[in-house]
């Protein structure tokens, strides 16, 4: 029976595309310790706006280059208030805001210390809201070596799957003979992005999760799933 293994950065407030791989998937893995990419999506995200998108920033201490699992929240300020209120302003008319709002706002209000643990709720959150239910793993926990692309493929074998489900982005880096050679499957995704209803006129699309869940509720998982081209 085939078994297909994701491994992916947590991102804060996740897009569309990192649920249909954590839904593609029969193991998910949080890739947690690799180097925190400072400019990317660890700690911040998009939502729509009346003046177009916005965006939501976890403020983080980052010294030398740390991994994932090391970067710590800057909980000086009230960042957790900031990005409730914009929430709220901005999707308090939302046909489901009042469905998810307390779930949600109750994680960002814990204070956590590390960001990795305040974006591994939200995301175990926006799946179970979604009805995707799938193992989740961090790969520091798994104690697999090797470099580069040869440890992704070790992930892999370790976790006895056959088939690996990568990101677009992956085709510039990731050489397919390596993975055929050693007994991989790798499948590429090609997430073609659905339009759902929004507030605040023309479609944005690549905007966090919450922008489709508050608008669209239980439809949700359906229409991640909609436009689902994978290759």
């Amino acid at each position: 029976m085939s078994k297909t293994v994701v491994i992916l950065q947590p991102s804060y407030l996740p897009w569309l595309g990192f649920f249909d791989q954590l839904y593609q998937s029969d193991v998910f893995v949080v890739y947690d310790d690799v180097q925190y990419d400072k400019n990317g999506w660890r700690n911040r995200n998009r939502i729509k706006t009346e003046r177009g998108a916005q965006w939501l920033t976890v403020p983080v201490y980052i010294k030398n280059k740390p991994k994932i699992n090391e970067v710590m929240i800057d909980n000086k300020n009230d960042w957790p208030q900031k990005h409730l209120q914009a929430i709220k302003t901005n999707y308090g008319k939302s046909p489901y805001f009042k469905k998810y709002y307390d779930g949600f706002s109750q994680i960002l209000l814990k204070k956590h210390e590390r960001l990795l643990d305040l974006n591994l709720e939200l995301i175990e959150f926006f799946a179970k809201e979604l009805g995707i239910e799938r193992e989740i793993c961090l790969s520091s926990k798994l104690n697999v070596g090797g470099e580069k692309i040869s440890r992704l493929i070790n992930i892999c074998k370790h976790l006895g799957a056959d088939r690996f489900f990568e990101g677009a982005a992956g085709k510039n880096y990731i050489q397919k003979e390596e993975f055929d050679k050693s007994g991989v499957r790798i499948d590429f995704q090609d997430y073609q992005h659905p339009v759902y209803r929004q507030l605040f006129g023309d479609f944005a699309p690549y905007l966090s999760i919450i922008d489709l869940l508050f608008n669209e509720g239980e439809n949700s998982l359906k229409i991640i799933l909609s436009s689902n081209k994978n290759s």
